[in-house]
């Protein structure tokens, strides 16, 4: 069993551009919806995910926060892209840029499609409480709102978000953002 240890947060600026070092394309679905793992129907969800010339069939655990049961299958491509056919709600579309930042790896997704407009950066860590360095473009903290998790983005998209649910974002971005 692996156990996932991942921070999220809003991105406030494009600095982070500079310091990329790959790009990965995404398309992602999943086979069950937010509306089933929030009922307690389900206790995971379960995703497919094409990154590149790769695919992996992901299940994670319900909890919200940073620490999470995850196991990420390889299948094959043309596997992912019929079970990407059966999936619920939307496709979720996205580009992961890398970057390095203080001894780091963060993992920088700009989302496209039904998502585009939003960007999130993640980064996994070794402990729950290990100290972790916020580079400057990191802005305010999104790991326990759900509506950021690729799940909730799945069933409820960006491009479907209120203008009060935006100006929120922005003003909280705007105070945490140096």
């Amino acid at each position: 069993m692996g156990i996932e240890i991942e921070r999220k947060f809003l991105v406030c600026s494009d600095a982070w551009r500079a310091a990329a070092h790959k790009v990965v394309p995404m398309a992602q679905g999943y086979l069950n919806d937010l509306a089933q793992v929030e009922s307690g129907a389900m206790h995971a969800s379960v995703r497919v995910r094409i990154e590149g010339d790769a695919a992996f069939l992901n299940i994670k655990s319900r909890e919200a926060g940073p620490r999470r049961q995850e196991f990420d299958y390889p299948i094959p491509v043309a596997d992912a892209r019929a079970l990407l056919a059966l999936c619920v709600g939307g496709l979720v579309e996205k580009n992961r840029h890398y970057v390095e930042y203080a001894g780091r790896l963060w993992e920088v997704d700009e989302f496209l499609g039904e998502n585009a407009g939003l960007v999130v950066a993640e980064v996994e860590l070794e402990a729950e409480d290990a100290p972790l360095a916020k580079p400057d473009w990191a802005g305010a903290e999104a790991t326990h709102a759900q509506r950021y998790y690729n799940l909730a983005l799945a069933a409820r998209p960006y491009s479907q978000w209120r203008e009060d649910e935006r100006r929120a974002l922005d003003l909280q971005e705007v105070a945490t953002c140096s």
